[in-house]
């Protein structure tokens, strides 16, 4: 980190000196923390996008480029030689884990990936048409019940086994939700398979019959995974970061992002790619009069899965997964016509006047969808999906926040624009 020369701001007659700051990919910030003391004064900036409220080692990301690194390692290297777990050591601990290392760590979330017995009956008690996200933003909630004695963000260990646990017992979490509110047994957790291949097995195994776990789709999900786990300052990291900013436990910070990841604009953008190309194959299969609705501005109709609010050129995960999807529909047999509609779709993205100068590539959302569906996700789990892996990014971004000394409660300003001062009318002699 480095500084440049300081910056002046001049309002009326008076000029405030603010530091300017440098960070080590060249982005350039100016230091406003001083600024409302020295001068009464409160910048405005609309859901934060010109706001730099954190000074983070985790990822970084360049729109205009299209690039994504986790920990300076490029998201392209990462997706073809690292597994999931791998992925979050490196982005929890900045570096990447030795032999060694990497089996301590995976050996340790394997034996914690039970629930205890009486969970259950959270499952249970949920409707079975509930949506899976709200679900499982109880049940991570929950969690700090069952460990009263780990909730201390203070506590280095209490930190390292909650990261442990929570990383662990999730994907149990969403294989049992799926189960109750399919009426199937629930299938435990299984020591002698890996991260994403013991998710599989609870998520689809039965007791009457042998499963086998596809190698193709085991890696496939294993890259969907790697490719969610971070995205810097994105709705859900900052909600957890807020939220544990003022000491909540993991748990209570991490719930929360859940729920911000619920939202259709955040996490639920999969979703609705593949409802978009429901309703095109439904309709015939032609996108023609979808892209001309795509393009009206009065018409209130979207195409979904296309552009994104950081990358302006186009988004490097979604190049990958891409890849994938021909695969897994390759591996699996699985001539859906969604996916013909969507390369249909793409290609016009790409050669289109109107989609190229308004940037509207396509983004991580627009092929997952079709991944997972081919897998035998059901959509309404797709969010869900996308939790898992974003979990390391939340674990590793609470983490960063808890150890920064620098670290302030969550506080925006605001800029009131309701009623001046007025008195008190009494009931008698108010209008109607």
């Amino acid at each position: 980190m480095t500084r440049r020369e300081d910056a002046v701001l001049r309002v009326g007659e008076q000029e405030y000196t603010l530091p300017v700051i440098v960070g080590s990919e060249g982005e350039i910030a100016v230091d406003i923390n001083r600024l409302r003391g020295a001068s009464g004064l409160v910048t405005f900036d609309r859901g934060f996008a010109n706001t730099a409220e954190t000074k983070s080692a985790i990822t970084f990301l360049d729109g205009e480029q299209g690039i994504l690194r986790y920990r300076g390692y490029p998201i392209e290297q990462l997706a073809e030689q690292a597994t999931f777990l791998e992925v979050a050591y490196l982005l929890a601990n900045g570096r990447l884990p030795s032999r060694p290392q990497l089996d301590d760590y995976a050996d340790e979330i394997t034996h914690h990936t039970m629930l205890r017995e009486d969970m259950k009956h959270l499952f249970e008690a949920f409707p079975k048409e509930a949506h899976p996200m709200h679900i499982l933003a109880s049940a991570i909630s929950a969690l700090a019940t069952y460990y009263p004695d780990a909730l201390d963000p203070g506590d280095p260990w209490a930190k390292d086994i909650s990261m442990k646990r929570l990383l662990a017992k999730v994907p149990t979490m969403v294989a049992w939700s799926f189960r109750y509110g399919r009426n199937q047994p629930f299938v435990y957790p299984r020591n002698d398979l890996d991260y994403v291949a013991n998710f599989l097995n609870m998520m689809f195994s039965f007791p009457t019959e042998n499963y086998e776990v596809d190698p193709t789709v085991s890696k496939a999900l294993n890259v969907l995974f790697i490719l969610h786990a971070d995205h810097e300052q994105n709705c859900s990291a900052t909600t957890v970061r807020v939220v544990g900013s003022g000491h909540a436990n993991l748990f209570s910070s991490v719930a929360a992002g859940v729920h911000a990841l619920s939202g259709p604009l955040h996490g639920g953008a999969n979703q609705g790619v593949v409802e978009m190309l429901e309703s095109i194959v439904g309709a015939g299969g032609g996108i023609g009069p979808f892209v001309q609705r795509a393009k009206d501005k009065d018409d209130p109709f979207r195409l979904m899965g296309f552009g994104h609010r950081v990358y302006k050129n186009f988004d490097p995960r979604a190049q990958i997964i891409k890849r994938y999807a021909q695969e897994v529909l390759a591996k699996l047999d699985t001539a859906d016509p969604l996916l013909e509609v969507a390369m249909q779709l793409e290609e016009v993205a790409l050669g289109d006047d109107y989609f190229i100068e308004k940037k509207l590539y396509p983004n991580v959302d627009f092929y997952s969808g079709i991944i997972y569906r081919a897998m035998g996700f059901p959509t309404e789990l797709f969010t869900v999906l996308f939790a898992i892996g974003r979990l390391p990014g939340w674990i590793a971004q609470w983490h960063e926040m808890q150890q920064d000394p620098t670290t302030r409660i969550g506080r925006p300003r605001q800029i009131y624009v309701g009623e001046p001062k007025r008195d008190w009318v009494a009931m008698e002699d108010r209008s109607a």
